[in-house]
Formats: structure tokens, sequence, C-alpha cells
């Protein structure tokens, strides 16, 4: 009796975790969701903003709307956002459709020196010692004047916020910057 409840209490216990396969067909599908859910949203923010500036402009003041938003793994909207689902979301809302994961992104556009970057770039770091130490965050170029840049992204303690490439952190993080546009 013992050794049944245990093979139970296992089973239940595995199947509650859920294995990242299953875990990535989920995510994809709730993205794709998300995307069909906010296609109003988008256009009304587009609407509301359709001013003379460049297509950066647009994409980082687009951006900027999520700041404060809380950091969600896999999350798409307003509700809860990570830091390539912002890149993602902010692309996406002007026609270019990027990859979903950080180190996707980074395979796109061209890579740039880190002097060269501007609004609208992408920056890529690598913050963690694990998964063979590879590009796991991106963000995005709000402003770079005189070397000085600061980047969006969605920060796991803090949510979508506005940080600055001159912070110690993100200067040892740092790997590379792209253009997309």
């Amino acid at each position: 009796m013992k050794r049944t409840i245990l093979i139970l209490l296992m089973i239940i216990g595995f199947t509650s975790c859920k294995s990242s396969k299953r875990a990535k067909s989920r995510k994809e599908a709730s993205t794709t969701i998300i995307s069909k859910k906010n296609r109003k949203e988008t256009a009304s923010y587009k609407a509301k903003t359709k001013k003379k500036g460049s297509k950066a402009d647009n994409i980082v003041n687009y951006a900027k709307q999520f700041e404060g938003v809380r950091y969600k793994w896999g999350g798409t909207t307003k509700y809860g956002m990570d830091c390539s689902g912002l890149v993602f979301k902010s692309f996406g809302a002007y026609n270019i459709t990027l990859p979903r994961i950080a180190r996707d992104i980074a395979k796109k556009g061209n890579k740039i020196p880190l002097r060269k970057a501007q609004q609208g770039d992408l920056l890529f770091f690598k913050t963690s010692k694990e998964r063979r130490h590879r590009i796991n965050h991106v963000g995005l170029v709000v402003k770079s004047k005189s070397g000085d840049i600061s980047f969006i992204h969605a920060s796991t303690s803090k949510g979508v916020i506005i940080s600055k490439l001159s912070e110690n952190y993100w200067k040892s993080a740092f790997v590379e910057a792209r253009k997309i546009l």
C-alpha cells in the first residue's frame, strides 16, 4: 500500500513539472494566441504614435510602453514580459519578424562595433555561467550619445527597465551589438 502511494505521488510530481519539450510547445502556442489577441492593441498604439519619426524611434517608443511591466519568463504582454519577448513584440509591431529567443535573435542582422550602436540596435549579453555560457539576454538601444548607451530590457528582478551599458554588470556581460534595421 505504501509503495503504491509512493508511486502515485511520484507520477503526480513528474507530470506537474512538465518536460522542456512540453513547456516549449505550450509556450509557442500561447505566443500565437497572445499575438492574435493583441493585434488590436498594436494597431491602436501605432495609430496613436504615428509620427514622422524613424522606424527605430517608433520601435523604441513602442518598447517604452512596457516600462515597469513585471518580468515573466516567456511573457509578451503588459501582464509579464521577458527580454526577448520585449524585442520580439516591439519589432513585430512594425512588421519586422524576429525569432523569439535571444540567442536566435543574435544570429539576425549585422554585427556592428559598439561605438557605432544607435537607437534601435540590439545589444546581446551572457549573464549566466550556466548553459554553455551562450547569449541569454537582449536589450534594445534607446539612446546612444558619445559612447553613453542606454537600453531597454526585461530584468528578472526589476521587470522592464532602462539601464546603461556603462554599469559594471552590463559592461562585463556584454557580447555584441547588432543592427537589424
